[in-house]
């Protein structure tokens, strides 16, 4: 307990150094309704983008959110010290093979944990790929008000997020807020080519 502790305030005093989400939008939700069950959901106008996470994947790869752009991205935050991270592993794989075909990707962050220990947890479990995040300073970029784990956020095609899980979910949880978010209405025309039509060039 007091090593989750420790974290979360540190977590707290980097969010205003790290870039990511918002930046100085640390308290963001105050602005969206939050339910008893801590699950946090932002009409469109209040949700924080998300950009600049870059990172490691547990697999050697690499990563950068900016390629998720145009999907309904779920990022779970977890690691394998973490037992309702176990439970929830294939209520998540499920919900990722059930929307994935709607353009929906799924990434993890694996946070304060060893590699090896990492992947055997993930061996088996989910197919979709992790960030390995042993200071837990990815999260942060991805949300700094993030400080639970188990997390989920689900981003909109357009990177904000919509959706907070302050704990652990399940498939009959998740998957209709995942495609409640992949139905959304998008604009048929990017922001920055709108304004050059309207400035005439």
């Amino acid at each position: 307990m007091r090593r989750l502790v420790a974290v979360t305030v540190a977590a707290v005093a980097a969010a205003g150094l790290l870039a990511g989400c918002g930046g100085d939008d640390k308290n963001w939700a105050k602005n969206c309704s939050t339910t008893e069950n801590l699950v946090v959901e932002c009409a469109p106008e209040d949700r924080p983008q998300v950009s600049g996470v870059t990172g490691e994947l547990l697999d050697g790869g690499s990563y950068d959110v900016a390629g998720d752009l145009g999907k309904v991205l779920v990022v779970n935050f977890w690691g394998s010290w973490c037992a309702p991270c176990r439970a929830e592993a294939d209520d998540l794989e499920k919900t990722y093979q059930a929307t994935k075909a709607k353009n929906v990707a799924f990434i993890g962050v694996n946070n304060r944990d060893d590699r090896d220990s990492a992947i055997n947890f993930e061996r088996g479990r989910v197919t979709y790929p992790s960030l390995f995040d042993p200071a837990a300073a990815l999260a942060i970029k991805f949300d700094p008000t993030q400080a639970s784990t188990p997390g989920t956020l689900i981003l909109d095609r357009q990177g904000r997020i919509a959706v907070a899980i302050r704990r652990a979910t399940t498939a009959v949880e998740l998957q209709p807020l995942v495609e409640r978010v992949a139905a959304e209405d998008l604009p048929t025309t990017p922001p920055a080519t709108q304004q050059r039509t309207e400035g005439g060039s």
